[in-house]
């Protein structure tokens, strides 16, 4: 289980017009969010990412650089681009499944093809949220084991606005005896 203030697991993906995405060497004043979503058979996802992708200049205003992450192939993480008009946020492809589990994602398997006509891959993780601090470790996170009830963006900008102005530390880091 991931806890905040700890170091994030090894991250690194392929992206499809910023070259390879290294966690480690991303540098962003304030923060790197990181989206896992679904896959482009998710209709959920398509919404989603296009609230991050409206959304993106607000977070990088605020010294957080952004990116969406999916164990999808290069193909389908095009048509994800393509279907949500992604311009300024980052997607990466490929995510290996072991390093999702390693990052506390749900893993699910397929059904077969989905309300938009799109076959779901045999496996493919669920989405997670993750605000990580340029020291590497997690500041927040967000882990569902369903495609529904995400975190909101604007609620999460306004949010970073008064981390910023408060200096408000990563809270859920106490791991001792209850």
């Amino acid at each position: 289980m991931l806890v905040p203030r700890t170091l994030a697991p090894h991250l690194t993906v392929k992206t499809l017009q910023h070259g390879e995405f290294d966690l480690t060497r991303e540098k962003p004043s304030l923060m790197t969010l990181v989206c896992f979503y679904r896959g482009l058979h998710c209709p959920v996802c398509g919404i989603y990412l296009k609230e991050l992708e409206r959304m993106t200049l607000s977070f990088d205003e605020r010294g957080v650089s952004t990116i969406a992450i999916s164990s999808d192939g290069e193909d389908r993480a095009r048509q994800m681009a393509d279907k949500i008009g992604a311009e300024h946020l980052r997607i990466g492809f490929g995510l290996p499944l072991s390093v999702a589990r390693q990052w506390g994602l749900y893993i699910s398997s397929s059904r077969g093809k989905t309300s938009i006509g799109i076959e779901e891959p045999e496996l493919f993780s669920e989405p997670g949220v993750f605000l990580i601090k340029p020291d590497q470790t997690v500041y927040w996170l967000s882990v569902q084991s369903m495609p529904f009830a995400r975190p909101n963006f604007v609620e999460m900008v306004q949010a970073l606005d008064f981390v910023i102005k408060n200096d408000y530390s990563a809270r859920g880091e106490y791991t001792g005896e209850v």
